[in-house]
């Protein structure tokens, strides 16, 4: 299933063609296309290249660690990412690598190292759902994450599967329209409040 973004503005097919689906095909991914995925997310950038991410990957065929991530889930989302071919937890790591100072990027990049890893998903024709419903805590137990590093998101990897798969109300979200905030309310010249030119129309 495709869902492509109505954009109010051209953009990439990539970006237009990235979405978060919650059902999935019983289908693996090539280990070649998952060294891709996060070739994609090594290139992200970062403050002072510190590059402070980490992922913990496990596919499906790989039950027992795949299970163990599955186990961080909240029951919502574990329902619906048990089908997925991979499951992993994002990792940033709270200091830096040369000082041990805080490291306040941390987050922001190790979520731009996955939005990379989320567009050559689609460019593989795989979906990325990236999920906050997780217990860092009980991610940080069961797979052995340092103290200085921090879960900060779990990730469902997968080939897109058919909504009927899913429960009634899982269905409805997914055959869903998409809708976003128009540019003109988010993009501010000068002033909190004051949007820009380009971006009123």
């Amino acid at each position: 299933m495709q869902k492509p973004a109505p954009s109010d503005f051209p953009v990439h097919p990539l970006i237009r063609d990235r979405w978060s689906p919650r059902a999935f095909i019983d289908k693996p991914i090539p280990p070649e296309v998952l060294r891709s995925l996060f070739e994609a997310a090594r290139w992200a950038p970062s403050s002072y290249n510190e590059q402070p991410w980490a992922y913990i990957v496990a596919t499906k065929d790989d039950k027992a660690n795949f299970d163990k991530v599955l186990g961080t889930l909240v029951e919502f989302n574990a329902a619906w990412a048990k089908n997925a071919s991979a499951l992993a937890i994002a990792v940033a790591k709270l200091v830096f690598a040369k000082n041990h100072a805080p490291n306040r990027n941390a987050q922001y990049d190790t979520g731009a190292a996955s939005a990379l890893l989320s567009v050559e998903a689609t460019a593989h024709s795989l979906a990325v759902h990236q999920m906050a419903g997780f217990d860092p805590e009980k991610a940080r137990l069961a797979l052995g994450i340092p103290s200085d590093w921090e879960a900060i998101a779990a990730i469902a990897i997968g080939y897109p599967g058919n909504p009927d798969s899913l429960s009634q109300p899982l269905k409805e979200r997914e055959l869903a329209p998409r809708t976003r905030k128009p540019i003109r309310e988010f993009v501010m010249t000068g002033s909190w409040g004051h949007t820009a030119p380009f971006a009123s129309k």
